[in-house]
């Protein structure tokens, strides 16, 4: 049997350097953006060893194009890109299936999901998991998905939880204290 091949791609967005990689099959995985092109390069080939740097295909051509937009805070929909998570376990496949349906501006929380997808209790567990392993950070929305009562829990990737307030907000998403309430004067 064939050695996979995947290729890569890095490049720059408003939110910083981002990375792409693929096979013959879609999308393998997403590196969401760094300050360097090197640092992003660095961490996605800590993942993907072996990959090479390729030209995309035109679907991936409109992938990154997708993924500039969505940086200049334009709303975008990842749903349509063919992936290949290779191997995953079948409820986590369940998982970011369910995710890949909250779109822009839209969030929803681990225990939803969980019960979405017949999951008691328990199963938020293994969808906060799914989370902090999505291959494919953003084209996946984990963003999306966060703790109860509406916390912003956590997030694995570059810049963590504030990274992930910052992707909300591009959507027009707001997560955090609650406003104070306006105090009337009473006159």
């Amino acid at each position: 049997m064939g050695r996979t091949v995947h290729q890569y791609l890095i490049f720059e967005t408003a939110g910083g350097f981002c990375g792409i990689a693929w096979n013959d099959v879609g999308i393998t995985r997403f590196q969401l953006p760094t300050k360097s092109a090197e640092a992003t390069e660095r961490l996605l080939l800590r993942r993907l060893p072996g990959a090479e740097a390729g030209t995309p295909t035109p679907e991936l051509a409109e992938a990154v194009a997708a993924v500039k937009r969505y940086f200049d805070g334009e709303e975008t929909d990842f749903s349509g890109f063919k992936l290949d998570l290779g191997g995953q376990d079948p409820f986590f496949e369940q998982i970011y299936s369910a995710a890949r349906r909250v779109a822009w501006g839209h969030t929803t929380t681990y225990g939803a999901l969980a019960k979405e997808l017949g999951g008691g209790p328990e199963a938020a567990r293994d969808v906060g998991q799914a989370m902090a392993k999505n291959p494919v950070a953003l084209i996946i929305p984990c963003h999306r998905v966060l703790a109860a009562g509406g916390k912003i829990g956590g997030f694995s990737a570059p810049g963590g939880s504030s990274a992930k307030a910052r992707m909300l907000e591009l959507e027009g998403v707001h997560v955090g204290p609650p406003e104070p309430a306006q105090q009337s004067l009473g006159f």
